[in-house]
C-alpha cells in the first residue's frame, strides 16, 4: 500500500491522468442512475463517505492532527463542489453528457486566470501555449462547430448551467489545493469536501424539490458505483496530485475528461460524435502533451516532495 501511495505521489501528472480518466464515468452514471441533479449529488457523496472516512482515521491516526484552518478550507471547497455537482448534473439533463462535461471544463480557462491573480501563479510558455490548443478541442467536442440543429432539450439553459459548473469547478480545485497543503494525507481533506457537498446539495436540492432519499434500483446502484469509483478513488488520485502540480497544468491535465467522456458514450451509451468531435479530440490530446512534457523535464530537476 505504501509503495503504491509513493509512486502515485512521486509521478503527480501520471496520478492526474488516472484520476482524470476515473472521473470521465461520472456523466455516464449520472445518466444511467435517471435521478434529480440534487439526489444524484448527494448520494454520490454519502455513498463516499464511510470509504474516505476510513482513509482520513488512518491518516489521523499516523500522522496525527491536521493543521488549524485545514478543515475549515475543505468545508469551503465542498461548498464549490456541491454548486459544481448540481448545476452539472443541471446541464446534463439539458444537452446532454458529452456537452455538458465539455461546458464544465472550462474552468480551463478560469483556473489559470484565478491562480494567476490569486495565487501568484503566473503560467508558463507551454502551459499558455496549449490553453488554446485545448480550447480549440473543447470547441470542436462541444458540436457548435458542426451545423444542424441543436441537440438537448433546452441548449441555451444548459450552456449557462454549463459556464456556471466551470466556475464553480474552478472556485473547487483551487481551494481544494489549499486545503490538502499537506501532501501525505489526501484522504481528510477530501472526506471534509464530499460531507461539505453533501449537505449543501441538500440546502440547494430542497427548495427546488428535488431531493428524493427514496431512488429505486438500479438508481442506487448506479450511485453507488459513481461513488466509490469516482468520488472516492478518482478524486483521491486528483487530490494527491494537485498540491504537486501548478494549478494551470492540473485545469489542462483534467480536461481529459471530457474526451473520456466522449469515448465512453460511444462505447456504453452508443453515442455517435461527428468528424468536427474527433478532430476536438486530437486538439485536446496535443494541448496534454504539450503539458506533460513540460512538467517532466521540471519536476525530474525538483527535490522529490515529502514522504512520511
Amino acid at each position: 500500500m505504501r509503495s503504491v501511495i509513493r509512486v502515485l505521489r512521486d509521478r503527480p501528472v501520471l496520478t492526474a491522468v488516472l484520476g482524470a480518466l476515473t472521473i470521465a464515468f461520472s456523466a455516464i452514471f449520472v445518466r444511467l442512475a435517471d435521478v434529480s441533479p440534487a439526489t444524484a449529488a448527494i448520494f454520490r457523496c454519502v455513498y463516499a463517505l464511510p470509504a474516505l472516512g476510513l482513509l482520513a482515521w488512518y491518516e489521523q491516526r499516523r500522522y496525527g492532527p491536521r493543521a488549524a484552518g485545514q478543515a475549515r478550507l475543505a468545508w469551503i471547497a465542498g461548498g464549490f463542489f456541491a454548486a459544481d455537482l448540481v448545476l452539472w448534473h443541471h446541464a446534463i439533463g439539458q444537452v446532454g453528457a458529452g456537452l455538458a462535461t465539455v461546458l464544465g471544463n472550462t474552468q480551463v480557462v478560469i483556473v489559470p486566470i484565478a491562480a494567476w491573480l490569486f495565487l501568484g501563479e503566473r503560467p508558463g510558455g507551454r502551459v499558455a501555449a496549449s490553453v488554446p490548443v485545448v480550447l480549440i478541442g473543447v470547441v470542436l467536442i462541444s458540436g457548435v462547430l458542426g451545423g444542424g440543429e441543436p441537440y438537448g432539450r433546452d441548449p441555451v439553459l444548459g450552456v449557462l448551467f454549463g459556464i456556471g459548473t466551470g466556475f464553480a469547478y474552478a472556485g473547487f480545485l483551487l481551494v481544494q489545493r489549499r486545503a490538502n497543503a499537506d501532501h501525505r494525507r489526501p484522504a481528510g481533506p477530501l472526506f471534509d469536501a464530499t460531507l461539505s457537498a453533501a449537505v449543501v446539495s441538500g440546502l440547494i436540492g430542497l427548495p427546488l424539490g428535488e431531493v428524493d432519499l427514496m431512488p429505486s434500483w438500479p438508481a442506487h446502484g448506479w450511485l453507488m458505483l459513481l461513488a466509490l469509483s469516482v468520488q472516492v478513488i478518482g478524486w483521491l488520485l486528483i487530490s494527491i496530485s494537485l498540491p504537486r502540480l501548478p494549478a494551470a497544468v492540473t485545469s489542462v491535465v483534467l480536461t481529459i475528461q471530457p474526451v473520456g467522456s466522449v469515448l465512453l458514450g460511444i462505447w456504453i451509451l452508443a453515442e455517435a460524435p461527428s468528424a468536427f468531435q474527433l478532430v476536438g479530440v486530437l486538439f485536446i490530446l496535443a494541448g496534454l502533451l504539450l503539458t506533460t512534457l513540460r512538467v517532466r523535464r521540471r519536476w525530474t530537476r525538483r527535490a522529490q516532495p515529502e514522504l512520511g
